[in-house]
């Protein structure tokens, strides 16, 4: 497919067809050309002919190919006559990542390495089995409420929900639209990491970039952190499934054609977008609070380690982010503020200074951009910025560079858990063979996708973080 380079990390896919918008494509040379091997970039062409679409169909950095929309995909729709598609958000609803400090120090961690490790390999449940919470138990208040019914319930800290995209709550949430098969996948799995490339990791801060900022998020150099990286489970899973079918049997009636039927899609303002939104809402506080018992069960195993109570661990959240959504939101559009449909699919809100929906003490450095590497290279921390090209929006991740079939035939588990041992970072699988499926080769280099971020004026740079110790589903 044709492409136009129009600067040294933007690339544009020029209109053609029945498409609304160019496509843009925020990439280095070197990452474009991983991104040439795959169908994603005919993914974003694809995106460009949605109803409503405004502006371009955009691409981040960390881009790959997807279900319907690529890994990556970021386009917004208007309200008024624009589209919703489950595609544009993902199986994995309000998959996301949530940052946590501490107040220790490397060389404190390395003195209790196999005891923390220990310690959050027996509490930190993962891969299909259950998770923390007693099947059901809570699960009706936290469709309802998210991480602050988790917070009702004893999980976590009040002023947790303070760091959380949304105070970790959809106001939005219809519990009701969850079906009942998605309910029976999600009962027992509240409180668990689940598998593939979700993780927590123990990480240090590396390198800071920008002090001022790294303090006002609560970084410092040398500062142990953990980061969660996880979603809504089997009850997402289920409810995007749920949709792309109701969807894909409700076009004919709305007259609605696309290129891919992977991109199903309706109306937002149809009886179909309202019931899809209300449910994706739901799902959403599901993972909100799936990452916040999981943030407290990590407090409760660093408390044990070091013989503290959990709030002398010092271990308060930086923020909670996620990156698959679809969000009513704000933007200029042509000049004009316009109500549109954000989809965010394996990309992250990013929003600048001065953004109303901030806590009053990040709204003047802009919202925590956290983007997670691969196990045994880095993660970075960004901020949000003014101008932002892609509805306030930024790469979520390093971005695959093989499939997991390819990257277990490179080398295999026990392989891949030596050689980050010998580089110093300990590994708690669930599985030993699945780990070559995640081995750091298998992802494009997360320090590449940050430098763009900031030279396509996404998001800038603040701290980089190297990690420690990993477990993993």
């Amino acid at each position: 497919m044709e492409l136009t380079r129009v600067s040294d990390v933007v690339w544009e896919v020029p209109r053609t067809g029945g498409m609304w918008v160019p496509g843009r494509i925020f990439a280095s040379h070197e990452l474009m050309e991983v991104v040439r091997e795959d169908r994603s970039v005919e993914q974003v062409a694809n995106v460009a002919h949605l109803p409503g679409i405004v502006r371009a169909s955009f691409a981040m950095p960390d881009i790959h190919w997807g279900y319907g929309f690529p890994i990556g995909g970021v386009a917004a729709m208007r309200v008024s006559d624009g589209v919703v598609s489950p595609g544009g958000v993902g199986f994995d609803i309000c998959c996301g990542v949530r940052l946590i400090a501490s107040r220790f120090t490397e060389a404190e961690f390395e003195s209790r390495r196999d005891t923390v490790m220990g310690e959050l390999d027996r509490r930190i449940p993962r891969g299909p089995g259950k998770g923390a919470i007693a099947p059901g138990s809570i699960l009706a208040d936290v469709l309802a409420d998210g991480a602050a019914a988790a917070v009702r319930h004893g999980y976590g800290w009040p002023e947790d929900l303070e760091r959380c995209e949304e105070r970790g709550t959809s106001q939005a949430a219809k519990p009701d639209g969850i079906s009942d098969k998605a309910l029976t996948r999600g009962k027992d799995q509240l409180g668990s990491l689940g598998s593939g490339n979700h993780f927590l990791e123990v990480q240090v801060v590396d390198k800071v970039i920008d002090a001022a900022v790294a303090e006002t998020f609560g970084l410092a150099e040398g500062m142990v952190v953990v980061m969660i990286h996880c979603g809504s489970r089997g009850l997402g899973h289920q409810t995007c499934t749920d949709h792309v079918r109701l969807m894909g049997e409700a076009m004919r009636r709305h007259g609605i054609t696309v290129p891919d039927r992977q991109l199903a899609c309706v109306p937002i303002r149809s009886d179909e977008g309202a019931s899809y939104l209300g449910a994706m809402a739901a799902a959403s506080n599901f993972a909100w609070a799936n990452r916040h018992i999981l943030a407290h069960e990590a407090r409760q195993a660093f408390a044990t380690a070091f013989g503290v109570s959990d709030r002398d661990t010092g271990m308060h959240v930086v923020f909670d982010v996620a990156h698959n959504l679809a969000k009513i939101e704000t933007h200029e559009v042509d000049g004009v503020p316009t109500e549109v449909c954000v989809h965010r699919k394996g990309a992250t809100r990013a929003f600048g200074p001065g953004h109303s929906d901030l806590p009053d003490d990040l709204k003047q450095c802009g919202q925590p951009v956290l983007v997670p590497g691969s196990m045994g290279t880095a993660s970075w921390v960004l901020r949000g910025i003014a101008d932002n090209p892609a509805f306030a929006s930024a790469a979520h991740g390093a971005g695959r560079l093989m499939s997991r079939k390819r990257a277990s035939r490179q080398a295999g588990g026990r392989e891949v858990r030596a050689e980050l041992e010998r580089a110093g970072i300990s590994v708690r699988p669930l599985s030993v063979g699945l780990l070559s499926e995640e081995a750091p080769y298998a992802y494009k280099d997360v320090d590449v996708v940050a430098e763009v971020c900031e030279k396509a004026g996404l998001a800038a740079r603040v701290a980089r973080l190297r990690p420690l110790g990993v477990v993993k589903g």
